[in-house]
């Protein structure tokens, strides 16, 4: 099983858990820490065995995207309250990215 497909799974697992757990503002937060995980992990899988400086670049490089989905989330909570809860998609974003992030080194085999 390609790694993506079983990171997708995995993730996909965990934004159900999150919806059910907190609703549909977890969802949209765990989604969207998905797709974070999705790209910093298509980034840096090619640079594994790059030199350091490239490696550090493409990790860094995920670490952004990361940041950046979560700023995009807080924004649109803060912004669109009544959609979008921002503490249920605070929570979600990190319920799913964390154990994502823990289990990381896994994909990038």
């Amino acid at each position: 099983m390609s790694p993506y497909l079983l990171l997708l799974a995995l993730g996909g697992v965990l934004v159900v858990v999150v919806t059910w757990l907190g609703g549909r503002s977890a969802g949209i937060g765990g989604a969207a820490a998905l797709g974070a995980q999705l790209g910093a992990v298509a980034l840096l899988r090619p640079a594994m065995r790059a030199a350091q400086p490239v490696f550090m670049a493409r990790w860094l490089g995920g670490m952004g995207v990361r940041a950046l989905a979560l700023g995009l989330v807080l924004a649109l909570a803060a912004t669109h309250r009544a959609a979008l809860g921002p503490l249920p998609a605070s929570l979600g974003f990190l319920g799913v990215l964390l154990p994502l992030l823990y289990l990381e080194t896994r994909f990038l085999r």
